[in-house]
């Protein structure tokens, strides 16, 4: 199954490195990890969107794959989501797993006015829209990873989406690590390598 990994804000693919190395060991893969630009919150969620819908199709061409796991990390989860939920995702992805994404928004979001920073604040005209009603979880296997002990994504629990498959709830001590973590990585592996669905 073709795998494809999204960062999240300030962040590269490279970030991903342990978990994608992880997940080749495992027999997953291809596994892809996107590099979206701008990476620092100045761009729309909207706008970063059909970078995930290009990457995807290119890892579907190359792999030969009729469809795409997601594994979105942070505002790379919420671009994701996007995708998925409003911009012909659905059609294309199996499986998608959010790690510490600021789905029902996140406090700290407040600390700057970028566009993108924006989108991700509680209430924001994005993620109202996203909220409304839509069953596109019954094509897509969602699945929610997250940590009470996060300092950027506020409360962590925003992380959390109605219709999620699984949710767990990793104590991890800094939300950077989250991708790092040897329980996370687990976590997804465990997600993506399970029969069905």
């Amino acid at each position: 199954m073709a795998v494809l990994l999204v960062h999240g804000i300030w962040n590269t693919g490279r970030q991903f490195a342990r978990m994608k190395q992880a997940l080749e060991l495992s027999g997953i893969g291809p596994v892809h990890a996107v590099d979206l630009a701008p990476n620092s919150g100045a761009a729309p969620i909207t706008e970063l969107a059909p970078q995930v819908a290009a990457a995807a199709r290119r890892l579907l061409d190359e792999s030969g794959a009729e469809r795409v796991d997601v594994v979105g990390f942070s505002m790379g989860s919420l671009v994701s989501r996007c995708w998925i939920q409003r911009y012909g995702g659905r059609g294309v992805v199996r499986r998608f797993v959010s790690i510490a994404g600021p789905q029902r928004g996140t406090l700290s979001a407040y600390a700057l006015r970028l566009a993108g920073v924006r989108d991700m604040r509680p209430g924001s005209a994005l993620l109202c829209d996203l909220e409304r009603p839509d069953d596109v979880w019954r094509e897509v296997e969602l699945h929610c990873l997250w940590t009470p002990f996060d300092l950027m994504i506020m409360p962590g629990k925003s992380g959390v989406l109605a219709g999620a498959r699984s949710v767990q709830r990793i104590p991890v001590l800094l939300h950077r690590q989250m991708i790092q973590d040897r329980r996370v990585i687990e976590a997804v592996v465990g997600i993506l390598t399970r029969q069905g669905g």
